[in-house]
Parts: C-alpha cells; sequence; structure tokens
C-alpha cells in the first residue's frame, strides 16, 4: 500500500476513481448516508453457509466484535482493486452441480474453479489477509440481472458500501449494481444475518442495466 507522500497525479486518479464509483460527484455525509445498503432485521443464514461452517469452523467460530468499516485511500482502494481483478481472473466459473453434485456448496476454489459463492470467500480471504477488517467484508445475497441468485462481497467503507462481483469487472457502489439485495452478514456476528428488504438498485436512477 502507498504512504502518504501521493503525488498530485495519484490524488486526481484515486479522485477520478472514486467519482465513478460514487455517482460522479464528491459526496457530503448526506449523500453518503444513501451509498449505506439499509439493513433490517435479523434473518436467516444460507444453507450454504451454514454448511461452510461445518466443514470450516475456524472461520466462523469467531468472537463478536464491534462494527467497523475500511477508511478508504488510495492505497487500499488499489488493493481492493487488484484482490477482486486478480481472484476474478484465476477462477474460472462453474457451477455447484457440475463441480460437487449438488444444488448449493460454498467453498474455497482451491482447485482453481467455483461459483459466485466460492470467488466471495476467496476475496474475503485476501482482503482479511491484506489486513482489512473482517467486520467489513459482509457476504451479501443479491438477485441479478436476471433475476437468479447470486452472491457478492460487501466492503463497508467510510464513502459508503462497495459490491466486488464475478459477473462485473468493475468494482461499484451497491446502488450502482442493478441488483435487488436480500441479505448479508452482521458486521459485528458473521453468522448472524439481516434482512436488506429486497432493495431493488435497478430503480435508482443512473443505474446500469
Amino acid at each position: 500500500m502507498l504512504g502518504n507522500g501521493l503525488t498530485q497525479i495519484s490524488r486526481i486518479v484515486f479522485a477520478a476513481t472514486l467519482l465513478t464509483c460514487i455517482g460522479g460527484q464528491f459526496a457530503t455525509a448526506q449523500q453518503l448516508n444513501s451509498n449505506i445498503a439499509p439493513a433490517g432485521q435479523q434473518t436467516s443464514p444460507p444453507i450454504g453457509w451454514v454448511e461452510f461452517c461445518e466443514r470450516e469452523p475456524s472461520d466462523c467460530n469467531v468472537p463478536q466484535t464491534r462494527p467497523s468499516i475500511v477508511s478508504l485511500n488510495e492505497g487500499n482502494w488499489r488493493e481492493i482493486l487488484r484482490i477482486n481483478a486478480a481472484v476474478n481472473r484465476e477462477i474460472a466459473p462453474i457451477t455447484d452441480m457440475e463441480h460437487h453434485g449438488v444444488v448449493e456448496h460454498w467453498s474455497y476454489p482451491t482447485e482453481g474453479k467455483g461459483d459466485c459463492e466460492d470467488y466471495v470467500l476467496e476475496k474475503r480471504k485476501r482482503l482479511i489477509r491484506a489486513g482489512f477488517p473482517r467486520q467489513a467484508l459482509l457476504i451479501t445475497v443479491v438477485r441479478d440481472h436476471k433475476g437468479d441468485g447470486h452472491a457478492v462481497l460487501t466492503v463497508k467503507t467510510d464513502r459508503g458500501d462497495f459490491i466486488l462481483d464475478n459477473q462485473a469487472p468493475k468494482v461499484l457502489a451497491w446502488s450502482e449494481t442493478g441488483y435487488r439485495f436480500i441479505k448479508r452478514q452482521a458486521q459485528d456476528n458473521p453468522n448472524r444475518w439481516v434482512s436488506l428488504g429486497g432493495y431493488d438498485t435497478s430503480t435508482v436512477a443512473g443505474t446500469r442495466n
């Protein structure tokens, strides 16, 4: 990651990238709040997560902690982009039925292939290893542009919620994805899941389709 000695060019590049991701303008405090996905009441975790935790207890048996967000700067933004692109490039897409013979199976893509949840788990693992707080890296269930169930990784930052997605080449603000947001992990406990109310971002002005 880069230190405090950012060049003027680096600052401009970083600002331009953020402008693209948060709707083409610098956000005020009020606007930043609108870039945060509205979490609701506790809901049931996906069965895929429950079964994953049975196989990988060390990933799930973690202490409850205070919520945390990423203070976004040029260095960690570039690291987010790098890890997202690397996992998308390195992992070949395959359905759970083709890979494991079952409809749903969450696992790390150790064989270099996997479906959306496997991409998410790998990105989450690499970001944690890079020093990002687990409480800011939340597995999220959505309905994609075709209406199919899909998993993405939400990164919670002081500039809003950003989505890492194997179906998209760019890291986008959650409100720019065009997805319907169903549920995600709670920040204080990865085994507790909260409803996102089915919020449909395809209705947001400027959302890509």
